[in-house]
């Protein structure tokens, strides 16, 4: 059996859990990762691409190909790139989960921190890494667990703070054994977080902002203002229910009351795959699109909230039911809110995109934006200025950087 049949069979089976079996879901089986293009590290051969526009305008680019971490930046909005950097010399067993992907942010200084995380063992407990450099990615620092502990941890979110920090966050299975050693039932995870006052050399010793949550879906993170995180996750609700809840940080290191994003009604002992997106504007509504199947609705939706994140509005579906609409990504700018996301025709995979002018209270009609007839990582929006860009990565075309407008 080939490498990447293994993996599609694994990923059915196992991968979300962190450590215990899933159901596949059925829905989103063909979104469920992109294979590689190639199999050596350079960005052609990337499953996975993240972008991120620094202060000065340079793109970097950090990625996942061959078992290795590479970062590499452009002064041409994409139309060339520096030298890979590799952030990990030796391969590693990278995690590979659909919602998993290196993460990067460039502070105002040109030090690029770096997560990611990896498989420890073949029960897919993961560990957290972290590294960073000093000088302008031309090297990086050895890598370093994001936390002392050993249990599992994954589905970090890497985010900068105004002044220069970076703040994380992610999902960690610590309080499971000791749940089970005083009898007591244990499900999913905590969502952990902890900061760096120094451009990611160290971190603060982790703290847990929430217990309970779904232990298999990416973070939404961004801030409501200087020292005031905000993070949007799949949350274990009474009875099972993996409905989405949002915490408002008053500071770095104090999180807020959990508040529901949308009542799906989404019971399930298995693992959705499908984690949310949250933007927070210049006005500081809290913009946030997910997926559910629950029993109230099924697909995608979009929801703003103009009281940091206490109500939110009705959900709005996004997409066409009949297209298997999913992975959501939302930005929002100055000058619009923009939503993408991507539907399955049966032969191709379209990015759909659609933006608001008015702080998310009307919507453009929907338009696509690319397309490809093979495998494809989930879309991304990135912003230098006011330009809005669509990066994304397939394996029939490799990586993008498109340029979108605003629409009326």
């Amino acid at each position: 059996m080939t490498t990447s049949r293994l993996r599609s069979s694994l990923l059915g089976l196992a991968i979300g859990l962190l450590s215990a079996p899933i159901a596949a879901q059925a829905q989103m089986v063909h979104q469920h990762g992109s294979d590689a293009a190639c199999e050596g590290t350079e960005l052609r051969c990337a499953t996975k691409v993240t972008p991120f526009f620094a202060e000065d305008g340079k793109l970097w680019l950090a990625w996942m190909a061959g078992g290795r971490v590479s970062v590499a930046g452009s002064t041409d909005g994409g139309q060339s790139y520096s030298a890979a950097v590799p952030v990990t010399e030796q391969q590693l067993n990278l995690d590979w989960g659909p919602d998993a992907r290196p993460k990067l942010v460039v502070d105002g200084k040109g030090a690029l921190a770096v997560a990611f995380s990896i498989f420890r063992d073949q029960a897919f407990n993961g560990q957290v890494l972290y590294t960073r450099s000093d000088d302008g990615g031309k090297s990086f620092a050895p890598l370093r667990p994001i936390t002392s502990s050993n249990e599992s941890q994954r589905f970090e979110a890497l985010a900068l703070d105004q002044d220069g920090t970076v703040f994380v966050a992610w999902l960690d299975k610590r309080n499971r054994a000791p749940a089970k050693a005083a009898g007591r039932a244990y499900e999913g995870a905590g969502l952990f977080f902890a900061s760096s006052q120094d451009q990611g050399a160290t971190y603060a010793e982790a703290a847990l902002a929430q217990d309970n949550t779904c232990e298999c879906c990416r973070l939404g993170l961004a801030f409501a203002g200087p020292g005031r995180p905000v993070v949007v996750f799949r949350n274990i609700f009474e009875g099972s229910v993996r409905d989405h809840a949002v915490v408002t940080f008053s500071n770095l290191t104090t999180p807020g009351e959990v508040y529901r994003v949308s009542t799906d009604d989404w019971q399930i002992k298995a693992c959705p795959h499908q984690g949310p997106s949250l933007a927070v504007s210049p006005s500081g509504a809290y913009h946030v699109a997910w997926f559910t199947n629950g029993k109230i609705r099924k697909g995608l939706f979009y929801a703003h909230s103009r009281d940091g994140g206490r109500t939110f509005s009705e959900p709005m579906a996004i997409g066409q039911a009949d297209r298997n609409p999913t992975r959501p990504y939302v930005l929002a700018t100055p000058d619009a809110t923009t939503l993408v996301w991507k539907e399955f025709d049966g032969e191709r995979t379209t990015v759909m995109m659609m933006q608001s002018r008015d702080d998310g209270e009307t919507w453009s009609k929907p338009r696509a934006l690319a397309s490809t007839d093979n495998a494809s990582d989930h879309p991304l929006l990135v912003a230098r200025g006011k330009q809005i860009f669509l990066s994304w990565m397939t394996k029939a075309d490799g990586y993008r950087l498109q340029a979108i407008g605003d629409e009326s």
